[in-house]
């Protein structure tokens, strides 16, 4: 049984169509990364998958249970986490209580506070610090051990490298390839750098214009059609002569 299948997946803005027919499939366990320019659809997809945006046609299933008509924090409890874009910590509360919320409101897992702070050993001296004063990466950090703590079977993480440094973007990514090791649960990524995201993934989505472009395994493209796809590039149609 496929672990997130999205079917036909329509979202708009008021007259805006923002999402035009996705459709993917991800077994348990695996890694897409979805890929594309800015204003290709990718965070609009992941709110929709998280329940923050509604889906005007389609269907999203988990674990073949059809999930499109729950809310958010219904999500979270059938299991659905997300990590969103610009992390959206509460700023004014420690590192501690920001977990602990999601601790508390999601579902009983594996994954505990000392699992979260293992996964991420940056955040262990930072614990009883506020959020509002960490570093970029600190606080992307904090925002997947949240989301890890909901004890999801699909992973939502919306611009992993965003804003941040390399040094940072490293640290976070290699506490990502030890989750994705133990195929423990079914990462959704939305990643702007391609080189990052063809490394990670086992299967890329390349989005233009609210459409799927491309999708499948890396190795199965070469450079160049990924890189037209994620511009939207079209080869000319020639004629018959």
């Amino acid at each position: 049984m496929t672990s997130l299948h999205v079917e036909n997946l329509v979202c708009r803005y008021g007259l805006l169509t923002a999402i035009k027919g996705v459709s993917l499939s991800l077994q348990p366990g695996g890694v897409l990364c979805v890929i594309g320019a800015n204003g290709a659809g990718k965070t609009t997809l992941m709110r929709a998958l998280a329940g923050a945006h509604p889906a005007a046609e389609g269907h999203i299933l988990l674990g073949g249970v059809d999930v499109t008509a729950l809310s958010t924090y219904q999500r979270v409890r059938a299991g659905i986490a997300m990590s969103p874009e610009g992390r959206r910590l509460f700023a004014e509360m420690t590192v501690r209580e920001n977990l602990i919320i999601a601790a508390e409101n999601g579902r009983k897992g594996e994954w505990t506070l000392d699992r979260v702070l293992d996964a991420f050993p940056q955040l262990v001296p930072l614990i009883d610090k506020r959020a509002g004063g960490l570093s970029g990466g600190q606080r992307q950090a904090a925002a997947i051990g949240r989301a890890l703590l909901a004890n999801p079977d699909v992973l939502l993480l919306d611009e992993v490298s965003l804003g941040l440094s390399p040094v940072a973007v490293e640290g976070v990514y290699l506490s990502l390839a030890a989750i994705k090791a133990a195929r423990a649960m079914t990462m959704v990524v939305v990643e702007q750098d391609l080189t990052r995201a063809l490394g990670f993934a086992d299967t890329i989505l390349c989005m233009a214009e609210g459409r799927v472009e491309l999708a499948g395994a890396p190795t199965e493209f070469t450079r160049a059609q990924i890189t037209a796809a994620y511009f939207g590039i079209h080869e000319p149609e020639v004629a018959d002569a």
